[in-house]
């Protein structure tokens, strides 16, 4: 029988009923422990939005190589801005992607205590309505991601604002991929994301524009997820992992490479990775520690283990 990952309605969590609201959060946290990717509805997030920045990612790509290699920061480890076509790959791995991307992050007002930290955002001066669209699609997946990080206390039967806490003004990133066609752009060996797990929280994938990513199975199969329109595919992350002490395990996921020529069409994607802010202790939770589950990971700050994998996937050295 073929594995589908669930699909939850996040309206029964933010204004069902108390028996809807406690199926969701039992769904919610049993999808995430067996799969580690739900499918989630009725989140929030304006499909208008989505669209209209899709199509500024279009535009952006197809400004000249020499316009988008300016927004490329030096030394920046890929955290804001452009990255280049197959600059990133995936960790033991050393051959690239076969994609290009640009990085928006927390956009902080002047002032603020964190903003030395991240850095400023990029802006492409080429494409007037970029900014306000990318920084309103970033709050409203930030606004999504904070209550599904509490709906996952709740299912621990932690304090509501365990997670959610930790990725209050954190160094979340908003990524916009393109991954051109292989017959224009292509790496002997490569493949457009080799089989990973992202580095954060959780990620927030709202749908691309074709098919292409896999998620690795608990069984050990490949298994295809393609979010439809109106939908956000949530997965789980190494420091989400590091913190429940594997209780929730980051899911090895992939996009492959298109099998026949009809297929062979550009692809975009926005996946939004939700990070604690960078001072954050992703210690173990004692919730999650017990005489059958020992503490699997010494103590580290989210910022430590941030650098330790953009060097293991060659974004700074």
């Amino acid at each position: 029988m073929t594995q589908r990952i669930p699909q939850l309605d996040l309206a029964h969590y933010t204004r069902g009923t108390p028996q809807e609201r406690d199926r969701f959060i039992k769904a919610w946290g049993d999808g995430l422990v067996e799969f580690g990717f739900v499918c989630i509805l009725n989140h929030g997030v304006d499909d208008g939005l989505i669209r209209r920045t899709y199509a500024d990612a279009e535009a952006l790509f197809k400004l000249p190589k020499d316009v988008k290699q300016r927004y490329d920061v030096p030394g920046g480890g890929g955290q804001r801005g452009y990255t280049g076509f197959g600059k990133e790959h995936a960790k033991n791995r050393a051959v690239g992607d076969l994609k290009e991307f640009w990085h928006v992050g927390r956009d902080l007002p002047a002032g603020h205590a964190r903003r030395a930290a991240y850095g400023d955002n990029l802006w492409p001066t080429e494409l007037p309505g970029f900014k306000a669209n990318a920084l309103a699609l970033f709050d409203a997946l930030d606004g999504a991601a904070a209550i599904m990080l509490r709906a996952l206390a709740e299912y621990f039967h932690m304090p509501q604002g365990t997670f959610s806490d930790m990725a209050k003004d954190g160094n979340s990133i908003l990524r916009i991929i393109h991954y051109p066609p292989l017959h224009d752009m292509f790496i002997p060996g490569a493949v457009r994301a080799a089989e990973h797990e992202d580095i954060n929280l959780i990620t927030l994938l709202c749908e691309s524009t074709s098919s292409g990513l896999e998620v690795l199975t608990r069984r050990g199969q490949w298994l295809p997820i393609d979010a439809l329109q109106g939908q956000i595919v949530v997965d789980s992350g190494d420091m989400l992992s590091r913190c429940t002490n594997e209780v929730v395990p980051s899911t090895t996921h992939r996009v492959v490479n298109p099998k026949t020529t009809d297929e062979d069409v550009v692809r975009y994607s926005m996946p939004f990775f939700v990070h604690p802010f960078p001072d954050c202790s992703l210690a173990v939770l004692p919730e999650c520690v017990t005489a059958e589950r020992p503490k699997k990971f010494p103590d580290v700050t989210a910022d430590e283990f941030l650098k330790q994998r953009l060097r293991e996937i060659g974004l700074i050295k």
